[in-house]
């Protein structure tokens, strides 16, 4: 039986989330993970503590417990259950409080809320991303803080709305086809904003298993035709001196972290 996880929170839960799912990505285990948002009162609270009591009794191992609670009367309801507590949030608020020289001053939905200072940044590059996704227009490119280029299946999309999602950056992204390749050259709009470029790339083999799965045995998934799109594109990059990363072994959020490092884009909101 697989061991326990809640992740627990009296807001969102991506921050227990996020937290807790890489302190567990150190350890080769599998775990049930059990997600549990908006905790906002005691009553609430029992019933989570209910369910981390069951989970003790049925297992015999106690659940691991991640939490970013703000209200203590809450909290403390938490800490009484069987589980084993990790609190992100007060392991580092006593201890800034004494280097800050000023006492927290909690509220909950903070974090992830819409008074978030950047929360109109984010949406604003969300729909940007999503108007201006896979050469749909050209028409606002110049409205870019980056525009995205590679191969059809390289990575382009997810990676142009996580920056959005997550930078709040507006990122566009244009592909190039298999029409393009006897003549690969950038359009006037991709030309006009040439210093906001940032290709992508991939192995070819692992393009071919990806376009398998969407359009299989077809002259658009195959080994051939991924290799000429992939060297082609590559020695347009260069030619045009177009940086570039390869996402063949990165997740989306590597590759867009690479992105902002080669870039120097700052992020937008948090």
């Amino acid at each position: 039986m697989l061991r326990k996880v809640f992740y627990i929170s009296d807001g969102t839960a991506i921050t227990a989330e996020v937290f807790g799912h890489a302190v567990l990505s150190q350890f080769p285990l599998e775990f049930d993970a059990l997600t549990i948002p908006f905790v906002e009162t005691v009553a609430k609270a029992e019933a989570v503590k209910a369910q981390i009591n069951d989970c003790f009794i049925t297992t015999g191992e106690r659940p691991l417990v991640f939490h970013s609670i703000v209200k203590a009367e809450i909290r403390d309801v938490i800490y009484s259950s069987e589980g084993l507590d990790y609190d992100f949030l007060n392991t580092f608020v006593a201890p800034l409080e004494k280097q800050l020289g000023i006492a927290a001053a909690p509220a909950l939905h903070r974090t992830h809320g819409k008074t978030n200072d950047g929360y109109e940044a984010r949406i604003d590059a969300i729909n940007y991303a999503m108007e201006n996704d896979d050469g749909q227009t050209m028409k606002h490119m110049d409205k870019a803080d980056l525009i995205l280029l590679g191969v059809s299946r390289c990575g382009k999309t997810p990676s142009s709305l996580y920056l959005s999602m997550q930078f709040g950056i507006k990122a566009a992204n244009y592909p190039f086809t298999e029409d393009d390749m006897d003549n690969l050259k950038l359009p006037d709009a991709l030309k006009r904003n040439k210093s906001k470029l940032f290709g992508l790339t991939i192995n070819p083999e692992r393009l071919h298993e990806i376009r398998q799965s969407r359009m299989s045995d077809s002259r658009y998934s195959s080994l051939r035709q991924c290799r000429l799109e992939v060297k082609e594109v590559e020695m347009m990059y260069k030619r045009e001196r177009i940086p570039f990363v390869n996402t063949t072994n990165h997740s989306v959020e590597e590759i867009a972290t690479k992105i902002i490092e080669a870039t120097g884009l700052k992020r937008h909101m948090f």
